[in-house]
């Protein structure tokens, strides 16, 4: 089993880890739990599901796709969206920022936080070729200014717009964002000191709503357009939804052909269009094996919870696909909804789900939880001490398809040879 190392929990982005031998992934889901026997979480990386779907949001979208590291920096994630054909990445911090530079020498790094720490900037730049920048603030262009001085050539300096409530699952525009009039400035402001001008607008985390896209263009539009000066990029950000058992979001080319169509209503030909998807390359790409510790009515303790790899459970109340696992022979019971309990001694740690699983599931089953490709293992924390996993790639499929996400036919992932890896 020398695919497979045990990882802590705590600073996931400092442990970078090659999983793969020769080339290939490990075998099913099925087949690693019934070989290993995991008494702890089983993280399942699909390096080809992540692939696959790199390669097909490239080739629907018209523009550059920057893939948002936030979402799940895990090395065997990023590598699988490297051989999806991915160049650019968004990063919010340094160490994102150090971990992308150290896996790929070769990559487009953009510093997408609005908000960022002096020496972070510093380091960015001079060390890492970093050169491209968002901020909302004039303090924010100030310090970024002040910090770059003394380097050869300017930082490109992209204007973060604040959006109106889109529906999102998630709003983004509450902490971050310039009103449109302090947009405007803040353009007036940066296009003498910068030859990469850009306007960007996140619309929320897992928007189902396509139309969410076209509006803020239109409103991005209408800010250039009474700035007076020439913006070179449009970053419409990510929120790009996949399916979970309760949200069914329209096919990816319907969000697609709004943003066409949008763009085509700018009539700024010259404008380039920039994307951060992060859920939706990677929310299928991983899935996390959990153990039953003791069943108590209709809800389970399991080995993993709210402070581990299912946070998105239990404060958002997502609802994920399940699905049993168990070695011992199963007499067909029907589906029941079950809620979870984790492991830790806090009572907050409680998923409601409803999760469907077979009525007779007891102690010591196992269960697959899947669509946690994205906040899942990077949001884990050693609370309570339940900070132990390993982490395998696997060949399965997705567990729930988003339409739309699937390859395009007669078209394989851009597998390219990687960098020497950590």
């Amino acid at each position: 089993m020398s695919l497979i190392k045990n990882r802590a929990a705590v600073g996931p982005l400092h442990c970078h880890i090659s999983l793969r031998a020769n080339g290939k992934t490990l075998s099913s889901v099925d087949e690693m739990v019934k070989a290993l026997r995991p008494e702890e979480p089983l993280h399942c990386v699909r390096p080809e599901v992540i692939s696959n779907t790199a390669a097909a949001f490239r080739a629907t979208f018209n523009g550059k796709v920057l893939y948002a590291v936030k979402c799940n920096p895990e090395p065997a994630v990023l590598r699988a969206v490297w051989d999806g054909g991915v160049r650019h990445f968004d990063c919010a911090s340094i160490s994102e920022v150090q971990l992308v530079r150290r896996l790929f020498p070769g990559a487009e790094i953009h510093f997408m936080h609005p908000v960022k720490a002096r020496s972070a900037i510093r380091e960015a730049w001079m060390l890492h070729g970093v050169r491209d920048f968002v901020l909302d603030t004039g303090s924010e262009l100030t310090k970024i200014m002040q910090e770059l001085e003394q380097q050869a050539g300017k930082p490109g300096l992209f204007i973060r717009l604040r959006l109106p409530e889109m529906g999102a699952a998630i709003n983004l525009s509450q902490k971050f964002g310039a009103e449109p009039e302090a947009a405007i400035s803040l353009l007036h402001a940066a296009r003498s000191l910068t030859d990469k001008l850009g306007v960007a607008f996140h619309v929320g985390s897992q928007c189902l709503d396509p139309a969410a896209w076209r509006d803020a263009m239109q409103l991005a539009g209408e800010v250039i357009r009474a700035s007076g000066v020439r913006v070179d990029v449009l970053d419409i950000g990510g929120g790009f939804p996949i399916a979970y058992p309760d949200m069914s979001p329209p096919p990816l080319g319907t969000f697609m052909a709004e943003i066409d169509a949008a763009y085509n209503v700018l009539q700024m030909p010259w404008l380039k269009l920039w994307a951060e998807p992060g859920r939706a390359l990677v929310g299928s790409g991983a899935s996390v094996v959990v153990q039953v510790q003791m069943r108590r009515g209709n809800m389970l303790y399991i080995n993993d919870g709210v402070y581990g790899t299912l946070a998105d459970a239990g404060t958002l109340r997502f609802r994920f696909p399940t699905r049993l696992l168990r070695t011992r022979h199963s007499r067909g019971a029907p589906d029941t909804a079950f809620g979870f309990f984790g492991p830790s001694c806090d009572s907050l740690d409680v998923m409601h789900g409803p999760f469907l699983l077979p009525d007779d599931v007891t102690e010591g089953d196992w269960i697959e939880i899947g669509q946690l490709g994205a906040y899942g293992t990077c949001l884990r924390t050693a609370f309570n001490g339940f900070d132990r996993g390993t982490l395998v790639e696997v060949s399965d499929g997705a567990m729930l398809e988003t339409a739309g996400y699937e390859l395009p036919k007669g078209r394989a992932p851009a597998v390219v040879k990687l960098p020497t890896r950590m």
